[in-house]
């Protein structure tokens, strides 16, 4: 999330979660930590399984939200991504998907938005 408080990162996160589920993605875990990252949203699209990262814009001024995803960034949701897949034993197919909620609450979905190699 970008540096919103708690409260409203929270919402986005949850606004997208209800925005995904009603797509027809299932939820498999909400907020996965590890010291070095963390994943908003791990859904299942029949047998891939999604890292989603929730942006909000809160200001029109500010850059696009998965604009706001720098390297760095995306270092830290792989390298948590990976975690995750050890922890569970997953091998199946994964992708990365990015929900932007703007200033007025408007979701736009990011399907495949990082690209990683494993």
């Amino acid at each position: 999330m970008m540096d919103l408080p708690i409260h409203q990162g929270q919402r986005a996160e949850q606004a997208a979660e209800g925005f995904l589920l009603r797509q027809g993605l299932h939820l498999v875990e909400r907020n996965f930590r590890k010291p070095f990252g963390e994943i908003d949203l791990v859904l299942k699209d029949h047998e891939t399984l999604i890292f989603v990262e929730v942006r909000k814009r809160s200001h029109r001024g500010f850059a696009d939200g998965a604009e706001s995803i720098d390297r760095r960034k995306q270092q830290r949701l792989l390298r948590t991504a990976e975690a995750y897949l050890q922890d569970r034993h997953w091998s199946g197919p994964v992708r990365f998907d990015v929900v932007v909620l703007d200033a007025h609450d408007r979701i736009e979905w990011l399907q495949d938005a990082i690209q990683a190699t494993w």
